[in-house]
């Protein structure tokens, strides 16, 4: 195949497909929905870092201040945020799918919240009287959340299209006819919630998260927590990337929910005192693989700005090391370019998973704290988010060490690029001074 037609076939079919890809309903939902959740989850974060911020003094100082239980007390939004994750993702997702059917996203979203609800099972305390665990509200209720999300507004939108609804007045504000409206999909979506429940629960799995856990929520659990899957999961975020597609946010709508999940057990783990169990997480990709953002292009922003010998990226690192240490690279990913630029494919894909393979051998081997489920905002600079996410300085280090290899696989990719583009000026400027000088003449 000529390059004419690699370019044709890449172009014409690869990026439209990869672009339909990342503009379906329910990946956009899904992300969208998701994102809800982090407000409350860096709050926690923020409660769950001065709990167990990793200084032995501090922490002595806090005890012989505000005594013994002072931890668990500083804790309490820590719990309130992380422990509604599940709740979030419903009503998000919901939220978000209903309204790209133009349909009442208030409406569509309370029956999925109540769908998903009915879909717990509850404990009983030494009164008899019935409870929802809180542990359902969060990470253990994630993959029933989204599945409910996503394909029971599906329903609700399809009875609603269908006007299988009741129909009020046009005087009747539009608060109550749309109460109105969601009576008949609602109670169809419930009642099939519940007869289905029935149905589990007289089965040896006993409840509908059960199910979910079973069929989907532990094998990709057991896949997102293992080096294969977090290399899989990278190649495919730069691959898109380099056909112009932000792959990390078609990613992170998949596997989102896995991170997130993996995230918060850390946390429960760390607030528990019990060893971590999880490696990749949101904080593993944001904080120790991405640094410079999608590809680790930090290394490669150090090089344009103080390596180069092009004036053209001279001039681009002036303008890409500021976002670059905040981990903002579309200056240089549309920039340099590295968007369909096959030159550059190699080390945008090869740095970061590079960086996993590091990443997750020091910390399974114990040389590198695991993140601690802190979640460090994905800004955060290096060597800074390092410290946070894992409450140690050998988080720190390993971005050190990630940055300095990063540099190394980009570096003989740039100086070739680099030293093209002078040629292609020192060309220009010859052409515009012989042009000069034929105008003189």
């Amino acid at each position: 195949m000529s390059e004419d037609n690699k370019s044709s076939f890449v172009n014409d079919r690869l990026v439209p497909l990869f672009g339909k890809i990342a503009g379906s309903r329910h990946l956009i939902a899904l992300r969208d929905g998701m994102t809800l959740a982090v407000p409350m989850i860096i709050i926690g974060s923020v409660f769950m870092i001065i709990a167990q911020f990793p200084i032995q003094g501090y922490q002595n100082f806090m005890l012989n201040t505000f005594g013994k239980n002072w931890a668990t007390i500083v804790q309490y939004p820590t719990n309130a945020s992380f422990h509604v994750m599940g709740l979030i993702a419903v009503i998000g997702i919901s939220y978000n799918m209903a309204k790209s059917y133009k349909v009442d996203p208030i409406s569509a979203s309370i029956v999925s919240m109540s769908a998903w609800l009915l879909t717990i099972p509850l404990n009983t305390d030494k009164a008899g009287a019935l409870w929802v665990p809180l542990t359902q509200l969060d990470s253990a209720g994630l993959f029933t959340a989204l599945l409910i999300g996503l394909f029971i507004t599906d329903l609700y939108v399809f009875m609603v299209h269908r006007n299988w609804t009741i129909k009020m007045p046009d005087s009747v504000p539009p608060a109550v006819s749309n109460s109105f409206a969601a009576l008949v999909p609602g109670a169809i979506i419930l009642v099939l919630i519940w007869v289905l429940r029935l149905i589990v629960e007289a089965t040896p799995m006993g409840s509908i998260p059960n199910v979910i856990s079973f069929v989907l929520a532990k094998p990709l659990g057991l896949l997102s927590n293992t080096l294969p899957g977090a290399l899989v999961a990278e190649f495919l975020i730069c691959l898109l990337w380099i056909f112009g597609i932000h792959g990390a946010n078609v990613v992170s709508g998949v596997m989102s929910p896995i991170w997130l999940s993996a995230m918060s057990q850390n946390a429960h783990a760390v607030s528990a005192g019990k060893a971590i169990p999880n490696i990749v997480t949101s904080q593993f990709f944001d904080n120790f693989i991405h640094m410079g953002g999608s590809g680790a292009t930090l290394g490669l922003a150090f090089m344009i700005a103080f390596v180069s010998r092009s004036a053209e990226f001279k001039t681009l690192g002036k303008l890409i090391i500021g976002p670059a240490i905040f981990n903002i690279n579309e200056p240089i990913v549309f920039g340099l370019p590295i968007v369909m630029n096959y030159r550059m494919a190699i080390p945008f894909i090869l740095a970061p998973l590079a960086n996993v393979v590091t990443t997750y051998v020091a910390m399974s081997t114990g040389l590198v704290a695991k993140t601690m489920g802190v979640m460090v905002p994905w800004t955060t600079p290096p060597i800074i988010s390092g410290y946070l996410a894992t409450g140690h300085v050998s988080g720190a280090v390993m971005q050190i060490i990630n940055i300095v290899l990063d540099g190394a696989i980009y570096y003989f990719f740039f100086k070739a690029l680099d030293r093209d583009k002078v040629k292609e000026e020192k060309t220009f400027a010859a052409k515009e001074a012989a042009a000069a000088e034929a105008a003189k003449a």
